[in-house]
């Protein structure tokens, strides 16, 4: 009986804290890119800063109605730096790599707007 309430007591836990687990700032950009181009915009703006949300939001007036195909997520580059973060990816929805420069906001990892002459790390 001890056994049983051990193990399920670790399991519990186990349960628990993977539920509290944040999102790197990788796992962050798949998301993102995934709902952005599927165009569900609540996710897209649970994991954006609101400046990272609007320039989303315009950009993505301008791209074909929502796409159901894979994305095909793949990580070229990705550094973290303090409380910054910066992703190079690429995607099937375009034929060139991208990058998502992240903040950290209350523990999370936030897709942010690039300044206009700012540089990522690579």
């Amino acid at each position: 009986m001890k056994n049983l309430i051990s193990f399920s007591m670790i399991l519990f836990l186990l349960i628990a804290c993977k539920g509290n687990q944040e999102l790197s700032p990788t796992a962050t950009a798949k998301v993102v890119i995934e709902s952005f181009y599927t165009k569900d915009n609540s996710t897209l703006k649970e994991h954006t800063t609101p400046s990272g949300y609007e320039g989303m939001i315009a950009i993505q007036n301008f791209v074909a109605d929502g796409m159901s195909k894979s994305s095909d997520f793949k990580v070229v580059n990705d550094s973290i730096i303090g409380e910054t973060a910066w992703v190079k990816f690429r995607t099937s929805y375009d034929t060139k790599p991208e990058t998502f420069k992240f903040v950290r906001q209350d523990g999370k990892w936030m897709v942010t707007q690039q300044g206009v002459r700012e540089k990522g790390p690579f």
